[in-house]
């Protein structure tokens, strides 16, 4: 079934709809639909390289703007509906946003765990809808503008590539983003237990 939802997916990008039903994806994606909006912003991306950066900000928006209703729905329905669409990844969502907080949200929008189950935990455990926002922003940016910006630059050179190989890319592409992102939370840690050592 996920298969037939991918190709479904992918074959907007033969509309002339292909951008608003990217939007419209991608928004419902951070709260139930099950398959990520890459491939789509990946397809249509190669069909016009010029407008790639375009794609990626128009993912990245329309990601945030649905997170911000998965938020609301955790906010307001709280951990009944993060059960409902959660599936098995409802606990290490809340031991990640334990630990770490807000960079869960930006660490989450690079993995390939469903972002919805980000998206509510963060509404159920009262993260700020403002710090929800610059998180995503942050996040999903990182991950749909590295595509924005390889295929703004390498366009067709990448299609065939791409077609053989995109699950291996967006594994490895997320990969090195969460590494990068992990780094980083790891240096601020850091930094901030030897600042508290200090005082």
């Amino acid at each position: 079934m996920l298969h037939d939802l991918r190709e479904w997916l992918v074959a907007w990008a033969d509309s002339p709809a292909g951008p608003i039903a990217l939007g419209l994806i991608t928004a419902a994606e951070a709260v139930f639909f099950p398959i990520p909006p890459d491939p789509l912003l990946i397809a249509l991306a190669l069909r016009d390289p010029d407008s790639a950066l375009l794609l990626a900000g128009l993912t990245t928006v329309a990601s945030t703007a649905g997170g911000l209703v998965g938020h609301w729905l955790g906010v307001r329905l709280g951990r009944p509906v993060l059960q409902r669409f959660g599936g098995g990844n409802v606990g290490r969502a809340e031991a990640m946003f334990a630990r770490y907080g807000f960079w869960t949200v930006v660490v989450a929008g690079l993995t390939p765990i469903p972002y919805k189950v980000f998206t509510i935990t963060a509404g159920v455990l009262g993260l700020p809808r403002l710090q929800f926002v610059v998180a995503s922003l942050v996040g999903r940016g990182l991950r749909f503008g590295a595509f924005g910006v390889a295929i703004f630059l390498w366009g067709d050179r990448l299609q065939t590539f791409l077609e053989e190989q995109f699950d291996i890319v967006v594994l490895a592409l997320t990969g090195g983003l969460v590494v990068v992102a992990a780094g980083w939370l790891l240096w601020s840690r850091l930094r901030r237990d030897r600042d508290t050592a200090r005082v």
